[in-house]
């Protein structure tokens, strides 16, 4: 299965997929230079008034209601509505919204104008989605990860789409398959923005393949490899040093290394 993986990120490379991004202030520039780094382009495009049209032109949509503004809300509804009728896919993520009965609202009207491919969150903000008992603190899960599977596959059954689920292990589903990916380093929760980073990932990689499963999955492994390679570099150790050194790594992961690195467990 990791040749499919490695297949994924070849992909990626080939085509250079265009992603329409809407996301929070606090990592847009995190979220255009990782899939820079990987090979994709990203465009910011969060403009109400030209949000419709771009959204349709792109290869891939990912939307962040971190730091949700009303200019913002509006172009979500425009993009996700261009997307539906192009049949562009969607990758939503969920920011806070266990914490903050808006963010539910907001998705639920999202789901008014198109639908998702992919929703990716931190193991609260999932469970949170599926209804089940979840411990967050704002934007951030304190969740122990106790039934995350089964959260992921619930919610992935309910909306329709691939589910992600970030944390010390990711757990990828789309309701019928289900994997577990192991890599990744504890300094990735020392930075900002990680999180948006892997979202806007996910939507290059899903832009660039057929299958939302495989492509969330080596979007995934790509990048918690990269801060493995990342924390092994020299001083890469120090949050600063690692959050520099993590866009350098991620260029430089091709298929033999996501091949022979990845530690994937299909269920």
């Amino acid at each position: 299965m990791n040749n499919k993986l490695a297949a994924c990120l070849a992909g990626v490379k080939q085509t250079t997929p265009l992603v329409h991004i809407i996301t929070n202030y606090v990592t847009i520039n995190d979220c255009a230079n990782i899939l820079l780094a990987v090979g994709g382009s990203p465009a910011m495009c969060e403009a109400a008034d030209e949000a419709f049209e771009f959204s349709q032109i792109a290869n891939a949509l990912y939307l962040n209601i971190g730091t949700l503004t009303k200019e913002q809300e509006l172009a979500m509804y425009l993009a996700i509505r261009g997307a539906q009728i192009k049949g562009v896919p969607v990758v939503l993520d969920p920011v806070a919204c266990g914490a903050i009965p808006h963010k539910v609202d907001v998705i639920r009207k999202l789901q008014q104008f198109g639908s998702f491919s992919v929703i990716k969150g931190n193991q609260g903000e999932i469970k949170a989605l599926a209804g089940m008992e979840a411990q967050v603190r704002g934007v951030d899960s304190i969740d122990g990860g106790d039934n995350v599977v089964e959260a992921c596959q619930k919610a992935a059954r309910d909306f329709g789409c691939v589910v992600v689920a970030t944390g010390q292990t990711d757990v990828v589903s789309d309701g019928v398959r289900t994997c577990q990916v192991e890599n990744g380093t504890e300094l990735l929760t020392r930075i900002t923005g990680a999180g948006c980073m892997v979202g806007a990932l996910i939507g290059g990689f899903c832009g660039a393949n057929r299958d939302m499963y495989l492509a969330s999955a080596a979007a995934l492994a790509t990048f918690s490899l990269a801060g493995e390679l990342a924390q092994e570099a020299q001083g890469g150790k120090q949050p600063g040093t690692f959050r520099i050194s993590l866009f350098d790594q991620i260029s430089q992961v091709n298929q033999n290394i996501l091949r022979d690195r990845s530690r994937v467990k299909w269920m």
